[in-house]
């Protein structure tokens, strides 16, 4: 990446096809269209959403979660890294209690400056007590108790998180 350029990031969890949805949101494909990198942190149950969104990524960086099987599971790892525009980006599905999240997380990823996660459905933006970014998208199919179907947009650049908006889908 050379300076002054930026990445965009399109950033989702727990899509729950074809459990929850049929098939992701237009408003989601259309934003993994533009994407330079597109972030899946786990709970997609179906190979088929992995392959469409692999298929349509400039660049997919992607877990398993706790309800995808041994298809899935054989295909991803538990925890992704990556170098995303000079931040160090993790990728986990699950990070246990909302309670002591962040240091729970400063210990466990101490080498990233960004954290992805996913499971709650809850949308999440924190920062730990030593600068880790956590988010979570929330899920762009199953809103649980949240008042809408959620993903995350951002941009990387100048080696800062910059941009990070959560979409509410309707």
């Amino acid at each position: 990446m050379t300076p002054g350029s930026s990445l965009r990031l399109v950033v989702m969890s727990d899509t729950h096809i074809p459990k929850r949805a049929r098939e992701l949101p237009p408003a989601l494909w259309r934003a993994v269209d533009e994407a330079d990198v597109v972030i899946h942190a786990g709970d997609w149950v179906d190979s088929a959403t992995l392959d469409a969104l692999d298929s349509r990524s400039r660049r997919l960086v992607a877990v398993f979660g706790n309800n995808d099987g041994a298809d899935l599971r054989l295909r991803l790892p538990e925890v992704a890294r990556a170098g995303l525009g000079g931040l160090r980006f993790a990728v986990v599905h699950e990070t246990g209690p909302s309670e002591g999240r962040e240091a729970r997380m400063d210990r466990a990823f101490p080498d990233a400056d960004v954290l992805v996660f996913g499971h709650s459905h809850i949308p999440w933006d924190t920062t730990s007590p030593r600068g880790l970014r956590l988010l979570n998208p929330g899920s762009p199919t199953d809103r649980r108790r949240q008042p809408h179907h959620t993903f995350l947009t951002a941009t990387v650049s100048d080696g800062a998180l910059r941009d990070v908006e959560l979409v509410a889908l309707t």
